[in-house]
This record gives structure tokens, sequence and C-alpha cells, in this order.
């Protein structure tokens, strides 16, 4: 099933946290927090201005993404769950430090 965001919403995958710590130690999936990195799916035209006029998207689909912990709304889609929230409800972008340094 295909899923079209409207306005300034986002489509998000979370996206797992690792189940060891740094020090080996395995997390038990009962002390897991959901994650709060996801990435983006699909993202909406975006928002209007009271003249009209469309404010782009400060986010693409496959941006890797960290947003508040009770952001968005939980859905099922093609028995996969995943988020739609606001932009707004995004904190920000994830960047590969070894690809900025590159670029």
């Amino acid at each position: 099933m295909s899923f079209k965001p409207l306005h300034d919403r986002v489509l998000v995958r979370r996206i797992e946290s690792e189940a060891k710590t740094k020090g080996g130690l395995i997390i038990p999936d009962s002390a897991k927090e959901k994650p709060q990195e996801g990435e983006v799916i699909a993202v909406g035209e975006g928002a209007r201005k009271d003249s009209g006029e469309l404010i782009p998207m400060s986010v693409k689909a496959g941006d890797r993404i960290l947003f508040g912990k009770w952001s968005g709304t939980e859905i099922k889609l093609d028995g996969e769950e995943l988020l739609i929230m606001k932009e707004s409800d995004i904190l920000g972008v994830l960047t590969d430090s070894k690809a900025a340094k590159a670029a």
C-alpha cells in the first residue's frame, strides 16, 4: 500500500537501538525504551503561509532524524509499525560525521 503524507507531515520508520551496551551487557526487551531515532519514509509537500505560499519541507525521504519521546501517531501499514508526525516534532537530522568532514 502506498501512503503520501499531507501538508507538513512526515512518515517515519523507527530505527531500533543496539541490544548491547558499550560494555557488552545485553539489554532485555522489557527494559528497552522505544527508539527516538528514525528514517524518513515519505514527506508531504509542506505547510502554507496565510498568503498561500508553500513553505518547503526541511527533511526528505531517507534522512535519519531524532524526535521527541511522545511525538507522532503510530500506524500500521502493510504489517509494519510506522509513525506520522508533523515536521515541527522533529528535533534534528543526523548526519554521518565521516561524510560531513569529506564534504
